[in-house]
């Protein structure tokens, strides 16, 4: 049976990210006093008198508005509403009572899921203010005062809602087969619109404002191919762009997305080419030994009498040199053309990733290699290479023993990855080689 699911809802600035890092026990949402900071849903597992839950942390519904991105985070709580078994219905005792306060409230009542009515910032000690009563008025039941910045009563306020959850059949849900796709790239190269084609639904904000993603979404999808989730990733931006200490947390949210994922889709943007910013958003990749996936993008959008897949690849290679065994793919999650595509090519770089390879087989690559290309020489000196042996995965990483380390030329450790990589395929995953001199630990 899947797990309760319980969602955060309320106006913006009232505290739903603060009672979210609360309830879950650790900092997952980005907690700024500027409105509007969660724009989309953000997930995470929580635990309370033995039963797991998921909770859903909402951007903040403004009901009645003109602004697009304050439109498209009232539809993401709806959504998050709908999918609910139970919802937190979060309040500010500071400002007391507001007509948006009302309008939410009224929104609820239609949905004829239970609500739980939450009080917030009540974090001085001893019996509430006066103005926590006025609460009654929105017609929501008994409300339960609580401090998110302290953690006052949310013990009584996860009972309130463990009453509304479905019974326990003691049957959990299986994750250990499911593959952790991030999906990365630059702000506005379609990350988000890749995630809602293959969920399909409108499972993240989609808008031509760069930035608009500031959290990391995960999204499970199963489908004939086999089990994801997806996380659809803040959009790293340069350096020097990233000056408001919220889009320092996203970019740190996208780094910490990709140490968490086992493949990684690095998203180029077909109208723009790989720029100097993709290069490092895919080092990130690189660097923590992940399988990769080059999504060039927005593919439908290009001039194809100009460019062809083949020039537009070699394009894309030169960019990014340093990741040659990473597949390219050409898409449009605009129109879905080729999407579909993306997951058996995932299942093979996720497996390459996680390859194990035999002592023996190695051993016997070596002794082919070095009779076809003789191990460097230095003053007389020959490089004698004793075994290679796997010591790890994800990356496939191997150890080579010699007799002297200073003799192993990067060009020939090169060499013996590219001979692994003929027999092995190893396509779409880094290979770490080790070099241990005779004696070392």
């Amino acid at each position: 049976m899947r797990k309760p699911v319980i969602a955060i809802v309320g106006r913006p600035n009232v505290g739903k990210s603060m009672l979210f890092n609360r309830l879950i026990g650790r900092k997952q949402s980005i907690v700024e006093d500027t409105p509007g900071v969660t724009r989309d849903r953000i997930y995470a597992e929580g635990e309370w008198r033995g039963r797991a839950f998921e909770l859903i942390d909402t951007g903040g519904i403004e009901p009645k508005t003109d602004n697009e991105i304050l439109k498209f985070m009232r539809e993401q709580a709806l959504i998050a509403i709908d999918t609910a078994d139970v919802i937190i219905f979060i309040t500010d005792v500071r400002t007391g009572v507001t007509a948006a306060d009302q309008d939410v409230a009224a929104m609820l009542k239609r949905s004829k899921k239970p609500v739980v009515l939450c009080v917030n910032k009540l974090d001085a000690p001893g019996d509430p203010p006066a103005e926590f009563y006025e609460f009654y008025n929105l017609g929501m039941g008994d409300p339960i005062g609580v401090s998110a910045i302290h953690g006052n009563n949310t013990g009584d306020l996860l009972d309130a809602c463990y009453a509304h959850f479905p019974p326990d059949t003691g049957e959990s849900e299986e994750e250990e087969n499911c593959i952790r796709v991030a999906i990365i790239g630059k702000p506005n190269a379609g990350k988000s619109s890749l995630l809602n084609r293959i969920a399909g639904e409108e499972r993240v904000i989609v808008s031509d404002v760069p930035g608009t993603t500031r959290d990391s979404i995960d999204q499970r999808v199963s489908n004939k191919y086999g089990d994801y989730i997806m996380v659809d990733t803040a959009g790293i931006r340069k350096k020097a762009r990233v000056d408001e200490d919220i889009e320092k947390i996203s970019a740190l949210r996208s780094i910490m997305a990709i140490q968490r994922a086992d493949v990684c889709l690095i998203m180029i943007d077909a109208t723009q080419g790989v720029t100097e910013q993709d290069t490092k958003v895919a080092g990130y990749a690189h660097e923590n030994g992940k399988a990769a996936i080059i999504v060039v993008n927005k593919w439908d959008l290009v001039e194809k009498e100009t460019n062809t897949q083949r020039e537009f690849e070699l394009k894309v290679r030169e960019g990014l040199a340093y990741m040659q065994y990473a597949p390219v793919i050409f898409l449009s999650a605009l129109t879905g053309q080729r999407v579909e595509q993306l997951f058996p090519l995932i299942n093979t770089v996720a497996q390459n990733n996680a390859m194990r390879i035999t002592t023996g087989t190695l051993n016997t690559i070596l002794a082919e290699a070095t009779l076809r290309v003789q191990p460097p020489t230095d003053k007389g000196r020959r490089l004698k290479i004793y075994y290679i042996t796997q010591t790890g995965i994800k990356p496939p990483t191997f150890v080579c023993f010699c007799n002297d380390a200073r003799l192993f030329h990067f060009s020939y450790l090169r060499y013996l990855e590219n001979r692994i990589r003929e027999v092995f395929s190893l396509t779409g995953t880094p290979i770490k080689m080790i070099v241990r001199q005779k004696g070392e630990e």
